[in-house]
């Protein structure tokens, strides 16, 4: 019975220290943000490091990742890695308290209903995925890591992973397939080493700090290495991913790929559901799904800017150039003009332009002009 009371009071905390680190990120991030924007609408011409306010949101990220860290300690990796979502939540409403736009409420609700559906679903997701979560927890001394280590069904999923992780990296470095998903599979395959490198090494540590010192021994080093590896270059594929994809497919993407591998991470690597019936695994199956629905739902609704794109009509008789808004009815007299661009009518052929004109003929020409003035009004 202590056991068990000990078991929910470290999942219990994990969770706790989870949401705090989650939200506390998001908050950094918003802060620094306006840092940025502020140095952007000012001549003032110090770097953004150089700003208290981007320090301050460092200090925040620095404390909400530190509190993400030692939380893999307490709890079990398939609930801290969904709990990414409450950042992807945060953000979002963070992010409609900052902007503030002016307009009617009814226009706001109708703009935004796919994001508030989100917040329904992510918060409901989360309840969900928390309170029917994995409740098997052990304390990862080394020689625990190790057995679960050399066990067969990890150096299985761990050889297909390497297996699958280097024919995407074949297709994507030779083959230049730089899909969004054959990327975002690569940091997820990435991620998933990650969570049990992160487990084991905090729960390391602070076996450590309680007394039992776990530093000393090899595994301890070998987990820290492929910790660091693993993030760094995790950082180099989503940078590469931004660079060519659109930042709020990649964030819905990213989360749905990362938990899912984190999630297996933990059930294949700690043995994570082995003490939970069927019902509990299929309400914790269910509220991850609904949670990356609702993450789905708040980063489609982000609008995007309308940007202006004309078209082009120039005029042969008067030869000035003008160019039309998109949305305004295109010319559909093509006498003496040619257009490109967005056209109503694409496959009307161009007028064509005569050479040479005969000298003398100044009569003809002015009155060619005088019509098209004429047509103009």
């Amino acid at each position: 019975l202590a056991s068990v009371e000990r078991r929910e009071t470290d999942n219990l905390i994990g969770t706790l220290l989870a949401l705090f680190g989650n939200l506390l990120v998001s908050i950094s991030l918003c802060i620094q943000k306006y840092s940025h924007v502020s140095l952007a609408g000012t001549k003032d011409q110090r770097a953004f490091f150089f700003t208290k306010t981007w320090w301050f949101g460092f200090l925040f990220t620095c404390i909400g990742e530190g509190a993400n860290f030692v939380s893999y300690a307490f709890a079990p990796l398939a609930v801290v890695a969904p709990l990414n979502a409450v950042s992807v939540l945060a953000s979002s409403i963070l992010g409609f308290i900052f902007i503030r736009e002016k307009s009617k409420a009814r226009d706001f609700a109708k703009e935004n209903v796919l994001t508030f559906l989100g917040y329904v679903l992510t918060t409901g997701g989360t309840y969900l995925l928390v309170a029917f979560g994995p409740n098997s927890h052990e304390e990862l001394i080394a020689e625990n890591v190790v057995t679960h280590l050399v066990s067969w069904p990890v150096l299985l999923y761990l050889s297909l992973e390497i297996v699958t992780f280097c024919l995407l990296l074949y297709f994507y470095k030779r083959r230049n397939a730089d899909y969004l998903l054959v990327i975002l599979l690569l940091v997820a395959l990435l991620g998933s080493l990650t969570v049990i490198t992160v487990k084991a090494v905090s729960s390391m540590l602070v076996l450590t700090i309680k007394g039992n010192m776990q530093l000393d021994y090899p595994i301890f080093s070998v987990m820290f290495v492929c910790m660091v590896a693993s993030v760094v270059y995790q950082a180099r594929f989503l940078s590469q991913a931004c660079k060519l994809h659109d930042s709020s497919m990649i964030a819905s993407l990213n989360y749905i790929l990362s938990t899912f591998f984190a999630v297996v991470a933990g059930a294949v690597f700690y043995m994570e559901f082995k003490n939970d019936n069927a019902l509990h695994i299929c309400m914790f199956l269910l509220g991850t799904a609904i949670c990356f629905l609702g993450v789905f739902c708040i980063t489609k609704n982000k609008r995007k800017p309308k940007n202006f794109e004309p078209y082009v009509t120039m005029n042969m008789a008067n030869g000035v150039p003008t160019i039309h808004d998109k949305g305004r009815a295109a010319q559909q007299d093509f006498n003496g003009s040619f257009s490109y661009g967005a056209l109503v009518n694409d496959t009307a052929a161009p007028a064509s332009l005569q050479s040479e004109q005969q000298p003398g003929d100044f009569s003809s020409t002015e009155s060619s002009r005088q019509k098209a003035d004429s047509k103009d009004d």
